[in-house]
């Protein structure tokens, strides 16, 4: 059985979910694994962060975001809304801020000590809620999916611009 394990990295934004479809990525990272039959595994390295398969949408909001994807931030705010203040959530509570506050490099946390940069609940309990990881089939060294089927990597902290990452581990014969 051979395991085979890649590493997509890509820039998020500030401001809103960052929305990036990395299909392309995870079948390149079939097609170099040799696998034959077996799965493709999808794993986000965040907890702030979701994998997930959508239809592609050809059409797209001002801010280039899908229509889907529109839509479903549209209906996670309405479970989870941002977190703008100190009492939409009880997370992040004080003795968190005091462990943050404590880790080495603590400028790329907390850019001059800002405390609402940690204001991420909401981006906690959406990717809790959409799922960190997929599975996808392979079968004749092809990754199957619905013809217009993406994958998605979506970054639901919005407090700031970051690298984040997603790991493919693909596994079988």
């Amino acid at each position: 059985m051979t395991v085979f394990k890649d590493l997509i990295k890509m820039e998020t934004l500030a401001g809103k979910p960052t929305y990036v479809d990395i299909t392309d990525e995870v079948r390149a990272a079939v097609q170099k694994s040799g696998v034959k039959e077996g799965i493709a595994v999808v794993i986000s390295c965040h907890t702030t962060c979701a994998v997930f398969s959508e239809e592609y949408d050809h059409d797209h909001t001002p801010a280039g975001d899908t229509y889907l994807q529109a839509d479903l931030s549209d209906g996670l705010d309405k479970i989870f809304p941002e977190q703008h203040d100190w009492k939409t959530y009880r997370y992040p509570g004080i003795q968190h801020f005091e462990e943050v506050e404590s880790w080495p490099d603590l400028e790329s946390w907390l850019p001059g000590g800002d405390r609402t940069l940690l204001w991420n609940g909401d981006a906690h309990l959406r990717s809790t809620l959409i799922g960190s990881n997929q599975t996808f089939e392979v079968e004749n060294s092809e990754l199957q999916m619905n013809g217009l089927a993406s994958i998605y990597f979506v970054d639901f902290d919005r407090t700031r611009e970051r690298t984040r990452k997603a790991k493919v581990i693909v596994i079988g014969e």
